[in-house]
């Protein structure tokens, strides 16, 4: 039996903190994202980013993650509970990371527009050392000891110099608000081909 794609649990945080914290229901608003959500607003609000250019249109309104990642995590000896690694909707029974760019996901009466991939960075490994490592992976699926490294804006791009998947999660922009609440089923709508792969935003 297939399972379905749904919503595994929902979370928001007004202030600027790594993790957030799982609620019974978040609202999400049109061209803003997650009522109360310190990264809600129609421009950039993550503060790197901010610093960098404050005037950026804001393509991370809400961040999802596979809850399966968390089964991964988990299997690597690291503690991740929902909301951990700061996303707003933890999803199941869905492979957010092989949608393309512009893909639709209804969940009850709201859509959200995927717009791109999270770029982990090390806070991720100060939440629980060494989890930056169960994120990224190598392109090659070739297993590594070695160090992620990182870029000059703090995101990973590679492990020995070889390219990475990137695995915490994707973004998305709020194109029809409403409420989201854990156990709702997810309708994907894919893009006109040609399609193309999520990148870092």
């Amino acid at each position: 039996m297939t399972q379905s794609a749904r919503v595994a649990a929902v979370a928001r945080e007004q202030l600027h903190t790594f993790s957030k914290t799982v609620q019974d229901e978040i609202t999400l608003i049109e061209g803003m994202g997650v009522a109360g959500d310190a990264h809600a607003g129609t421009l950039v609000q993550h503060r790197s980013r901010k610093r960098r250019n404050p005037n950026v249109v804001n393509l991370r309104q809400v961040h999802l993650i596979h809850r399966e990642l968390l089964d991964e995590a988990r299997a690597a000896g690291h503690d991740v509970p929902p909301g951990a690694l700061g996303e707003n909707v933890l999803t199941e029974g869905v492979d957010l990371l092989r949608l393309p760019t512009d893909t639709r996901l209804q969940i009850g009466e709201t859509v959200l527009r995927l717009t791109g991939l999270r770029n982990p960075c090390s806070q991720i490994n100060d939440f629980s050392a060494g989890l930056l490592k169960v994120v990224v992976a190598r392109v090659d699926g070739i297993h590594s000891e070695s160090e992620v490294g990182l870029g000059p804006t703090g995101g990973a791009e590679s492990i020995d110099g070889v390219g990475i998947v990137r695995k915490a999660g994707v973004m998305a922009v709020v194109e029809r608000g409403g409420v989201i609440r854990a156990g709702m089923e997810i309708a994907i709508e894919l893009p006109p081909a040609p399609h193309r792969p999520l990148a870092p935003v």
